[in-house]
């Protein structure tokens, strides 16, 4: 069974590698959604498939690992924030606030398609202003929805965390993975 990660993400491949199963990693030919394009669980699934997608179609033999996410804080949809300023502004908007992390995790073949949609929940604390310059200038965590990498200093800006998987928190949930892997891993 070829097994491929279908992202560029380098906090996913240090996720997957984690279950020490060899894997592939692919870039997918696709043009995300953007947050305000679709509805919250609607983006996360089309965006999560469409990466998926793409890489089978390149790879029909294969077994495609396709994942995605965004933060919704109230009305508020997240992605990545891209620069440093965007960064200080959603942690800013975060601070003191409930934040529902949506993470979309599909297993896609040719025969069929798996998908799930896993909510992780963070409380941040009440941020200062000194408090975000400084995490974000020591992480720069521009390509990570919210602004934030909880396997870092990051952990150190929240109250609590709830959720049945942290790592979909980093954004590849492993323990549904896993499960869904189990009956394909050889013996």
């Amino acid at each position: 069974m070829t097994l491929i990660l279908a992202s560029t993400s380098p906090y996913r491949r240090a996720l997957l590698q984690r279950l020490t199963i060899p894997f592939e990693q692919v870039a997918p030919a696709f043009i995300e959604a953007v947050p305000g394009s679709m509805e919250a669980t609607e983006l996360v699934r089309h965006n999560t498939m469409g990466k998926a997608r793409a890489v089978l179609a390149d790879h029909p033999d294969a077994t495609i690992i396709g994942s995605d996410q965004l933060a919704l804080c109230g009305e508020h949809v997240l992605g990545k924030p891209g620069s440093i300023e965007n960064a200080a502004a959603q942690l800013h908007m975060l601070s003191g606030q409930r934040v529902t992390f949506l993470t979309g995790l599909c297993l896609l073949t040719s025969a069929g398609e798996r998908y799930e949609t896993i909510p992780y929940h963070v409380y941040f604390r009440h941020l200062t202003a000194n408090e975000i310059h400084r995490y974000i200038s020591i992480e720069q965590p521009v390509d990570c929805a919210g602004s934030f990498k909880s396997e870092g200093l990051g952990i150190s800006l929240f109250e609590k965390m709830e959720g049945e998987d942290p790592t979909a928190l980093i954004g590849l949930p492993l323990i549904r993975l896993s499960q869904w892997l189990h009956p394909l891993a050889p013996a």
